[in-house]
């Protein structure tokens, strides 16, 4: 049994041309559902999902319609094949009950593989040349000592609020706060002590 699935980002947009689409390639059942592809949850594919039994084949428009990203296109995918079940994109023409649709989807995932893996490497490579030069990575401090004596000095007035020292220094309150963990109060309990 063919199995449709249309997605539409919006509720201002129009699955028509999906859903003609999916009823021209002969889908008996079609579930649709306006939810961005970034969404995880999304009930009428999970309720597609659920219908489908070992043999019938999920069939979509455009891959873009089923995931966002070719690793969760390939996840998808390989859940569809572990439950028996085949996938089929109209617009690529690719079909994973056929063989040539098969080899073509292990293409596209074994080229997802490799660009994570160079990627990889090409980190690994510019983080071990720079600790050659000398640099440590990470971020620079947000504050340096001139800049944490003027904050500590703002700081032990009352009358500014937190967020107008953090806006004096040009930081955000949660960069001032890792500066200064505990705040005012830290400032104010280490300036007491020293006396």
């Amino acid at each position: 049994m063919l199995v449709g699935y249309a997605r539409v980002s919006t509720h201002e947009q129009d699955p028509a041309l999906q859903l003609d689409a999916l009823e021209k390639e002969g889908c008996e059942r079609v579930f649709t559902e306006t939810a961005s592809g970034a969404q995880r949850e999304r009930p009428e594919l999970k309720a597609a999902l659920d219908y489908m039994r070992p043999g019938d084949t999920l069939v979509v428009w455009r891959l873009d319609r089923l995931a966002r990203s070719m690793k969760q296109l390939i996840e998808t995918v390989e859940g569809l094949e572990n439950r028996q079940v085949g996938f089929r994109s109209i617009t690529e023409s690719i079909d994973t009950t056929t063989s040539g649709g098969k080899l073509v989807f292990h293409i596209f995932g074994a080229l997802a593989e490799f660009e994570r893996s160079i990627i990889q490497e090409r980190t690994r490579a510019g983080l071990a040349a720079a600790r050659a030069r000398g640099r440590t990575g990470g971020r620079p401090p947000v504050l340096d000592d001139k800049d944490k004596a003027a904050a500590i000095a703002l700081l032990r007035d009352p009358d500014i609020p937190v967020k107008e020292v953090a806006r004096r220094l040009g930081i955000s309150v949660a960069a001032l706060y890792h500066h200064f963990p505990g705040g005012r109060s830290a400032v104010l309990e280490t300036t007491t002590t020293k006396t």
